[in-house]
């Protein structure tokens, strides 16, 4: 009788592996209240990664971290008309707190451009306070109709920048800075996943921008997730909220503005982009554990040899765990490494000691092999930077291979359908043809110009709507 997988098989019901994968490998539980969500160690750990990665890029674009109050007064939201008209069915709003009803009812933060916007108002009086560029990491709560772990809960966890600047020009090009030096350059390079940069429809905008800059991924299933957003917020905010600068020249000019944000949704793209029938496959450049190195049977020698083992390879530079709980079943904990995507695990048992070797199985190319004890610390370094570079590649070919190019709405629909991308001329396509896909449950996840590029207007000429179904 065939054992049973593990896993539920990606290619039998995707949404079914996504979930068994969450819970087996231990990243997160659904929490009590519906919606919610309780990340478990091992998914922390990612998303720790994450924020590390993410930050140090942040700070590099000059940003400072900071921090905003959960409760916003709800007649905020009320002074920019498109920004609450957006977030009006998600608000979390309280009306009671010290058995009392409240005077003046309070949102929950559901982003924060309003409430820092307050504070710029009064923080920014002259052209020499500019640019002024703050960041913060922070929970988030959106009344989420259809949750699903990692990829939409009422409350997450992000990051969110926001941006006050002198010109148009210095806004726009820092919303662009952020999109591609920061969020593009994380997730190629860390993250491993190949995402499409674009300029989001006016439809698909973020309420109360002039543009919304995108990241795009295309999942193992050939859905596209939003990964990240990098927004031109114009003047709108600073209108409603008064915030002026008095410039060079003597007179009160209004400042530009940017917000963007990333939030635990990546590790959700993390999984859905990389994962496979028998676990996660975490890219070494951000897996919290880089090498696990096991001790196969309790033997004296063997134990000595695994921490002998870990020491080197953490003074080589690896991130590294040494694994010997041999009262646990050895192809148990096998199973749980793989399921958790570690990129290397170190095998030693008795009969390697006396080869002087261990097993070395990769988890993202699959595979194993002997490897001399004394030329491990040597090798993995290696080992693990052309497995990330693997990762990326398959992320590229997957996106490539799956992107059709049609001429109609309905070959657009159908490409979607079949677990695709699909491009058309917007010229083609416009708002009409935008409408259209939506009755299918497809859109237009952003624009590009003809060479890949993302375009500097919503008609440039030349631009192609990127099209799919969408998480």
């Amino acid at each position: 009788m065939a054992k049973a997988p593990v896993l539920t098989p990606q290619a039998e019901d995707f949404p079914r592996w996504y979930q068994d994968l969450i819970n087996k490998a231990e990243l997160a539980d659904n929490g009590p209240v519906r919606g919610t969500m309780i990340i478990r160690p091992y998914g922390y750990g990612l998303w720790e990664r994450m924020q590390q990665e993410m930050d140090a890029r942040i700070k590099t674009a000059g940003a400072q971290n900071a921090y905003f109050p959960l409760f916003i007064p709800q007649s905020y939201l009320t002074k920019e008309a498109e920004h609450v008209e957006g977030f009006a069915p998600e608000l979390a709003v309280v009306t009671h707190g010290g058995g009392k009803e409240l005077e003046k009812p309070v949102v929950v933060r559901p982003t924060s451009e309003t409430i820092i916007n307050a504070s710029f108002s009064k923080w920014v009086q002259s052209y020499r306070d500019l640019p002024l560029l703050i960041n913060q990491w922070a929970n988030v709560v959106r009344w989420e109709m259809r949750p699903r772990v990692f990829l939409r809960t009422t409350e997450f966890l992000w990051q969110e920048g926001h941006t006050a600047h002198a010109t148009y020009e210095d806004a726009r090009d820092y919303a662009a800075y952020i999109h591609k030096e920061v969020y593009e350059d994380f997730m190629v390079d860390v993250l491993g996943i190949d995402v499409l940069l674009g300029r989001k429809t006016p439809r698909e905008r973020f309420a109360g921008a002039i543009n919304t800059l995108t990241l795009e991924g295309m999942m193992g299933d050939g859905k596209a997730l939003q990964m990240g957003t990098s927004h031109e917020l114009g003047q709108n905010f600073a209108k409603a909220f008064n915030t002026q600068y008095l410039s060079k020249d003597g007179r009160q000019e209004l400042v530009w503005q940017t917000s963007w944000g990333s939030s635990t949704r990546m590790v959700g793209g993390l999984i859905m982009s990389h994962g496979d029938d028998s676990g996660l496959r975490v890219p070494p450049r951000l897996a919290p554990v880089q090498a696990v190195v096991l001790a196969i049977k309790d033997d004296e020698a063997v134990l000595a040899k695994v921490r002998e083992i870990g020491d080197r390879l953490s003074a080589a530079g690896v991130r590294v765990q040494v694994d010997d709980r041999t009262d646990t079943p050895f192809g148990r904990r096998a199973v749980d490494w793989e399921l958790k995507g570690v990129p290397v695990r170190v095998e030693v048992g008795p009969r390697d000691l006396d080869n002087g070797t261990a097993m070395l199985a990769r988890r993202i190319p699959g595979g194993k092999e002997p490897v001399a004890l004394d030329a491990l610390a040597g090798l993995l370094p290696a080992i693990l930077e052309e497995d990330q570079a693997l990762l990326l590649r398959q992320s590229r070919e997957r996106r490539e291979s799956r992107t059709s190019d049609v001429a109609t709405v309905e070959q657009a629909v159908e490409a979607a359908a079949a677990g695709g991308w699909a491009r058309i001329p917007w010229a083609d396509l416009g708002e009409e043809g935008e409408a259209r896909l939506a009755e299918h449950s497809v859109t237009v996840r952003c624009l590009v110009a003809e060479d890949g590029s993302v375009p500097d207007s919503d008609d440039a000429p030349g631009n192609v709507a990127v099209v799919a179904r969408a998480y």
